[in-house]
């Protein structure tokens, strides 16, 4: 399957036994633990021992990387991890196998009260992604890259409604408003980078556009997910997005988006 629930694990000891043998399989298992832990925090800071805002992000920010970075040193102890919360080892460099985690991504909407953050665990070598998930806690959701070890992925059903290019809410692309314009679509603001992509999976929106500022683990994961979907996959340019690289800026920018529009998004940009 590729679609999972929250609350499958969210009663499960934090570190007890990974047993997933599976790469894809421990990729949605990781992403699934660190949102438990995520949704659990924040509710908490909401009761008695309530914290503000920014320690509520921060504190986020620490512990479900702890989680993500403990799980792998047992479970896949000859990989390399490349994560946001971490100093980055260039070691990983020369790893055959790269764990590329970004532990919350969206900490201002997390501490924000709402549900466009995401929890990304991707699995690279040879700058592809090799499995990957994206958990959405709050929508109690969680994609993953299933589809391209059982079959042929297919892209999802588009709404009826779903005339829409993702952009973010910080940093909307300068190339936004023409690419809705080629496409008939209206612009809409979203957090995470995985929540960005997640709509376009489940068919709630066409296209999500991002120009610069973002890194591997922002990306890495949705990547990921989106190809094993069906998606078109890409940089600004049209090429492919290479991953475990030294600058971990991808500074050509990410479309993810319906095959069959790839074409007329990519020459609005």
């Amino acid at each position: 399957m590729t679609k999972s629930r929250v609350a499958d694990v969210s009663g499960t000891s934090v570190l007890g036994l990974f047993s997933a043998t599976d790469d894809v399989a421990l990729a949605r298992e990781l992403a699934l633990r660190a949102g438990a832990l995520l949704l659990d925090l924040r509710a908490r800071a909401c009761g008695a021992n309530a914290m503000d805002a920014r320690a509520l992000g921060d504190a986020g920010d620490a512990q479900a990387n702890a989680l993500l970075l403990a799980a792998l040193s047992q479970v896949r102890p000859c990989d390399a991890v490349l994560s946001e919360e971490s100093a980055d080892d260039l070691q990983r460099l020369h790893a055959k196998r790269v764990w590329i985690i970004d532990p919350l991504d969206g900490t201002r909407e997390f501490r924000e009260g709402r549900d466009d953050w995401a929890v990304h665990v991707a699995l690279v070598a040879d700058g592809r992604v090799l499995a990957a998930a994206v958990s959405q806690p709050a929508r109690d959701d969680v994609f993953d890259t299933a589809p391209v070890t059982s079959g042929t992925p297919l892209p999802p059903p588009v709404a009826a409604s779903a005339r829409r290019v993702v952009i973010s809410r910080s940093r909307p692309p300068r190339c936004a408003q023409a690419v809705a314009d080629a496409l008939g679509a209206t612009l809409w603001q979203v957090g995470s980078a995985g929540a960005k992509a997640l709509t376009v999976v489940r068919g709630e929106a066409l296209a999500y556009v991002h120009e610069g500022g973002m890194n591997e683990w922002d990306a890495a994961a949705p990547v990921g997910v989106a190809l094993a979907h069906g998606l078109h996959v890409s940089d600004l340019h049209g090429e492919a997005i290479v991953f475990n690289q030294r600058d971990v800026v991808l500074h050509g920018g990410l479309v993810i988006c319906r095959k069959e529009i790839a074409s007329t998004l990519l020459d609005a940009v």
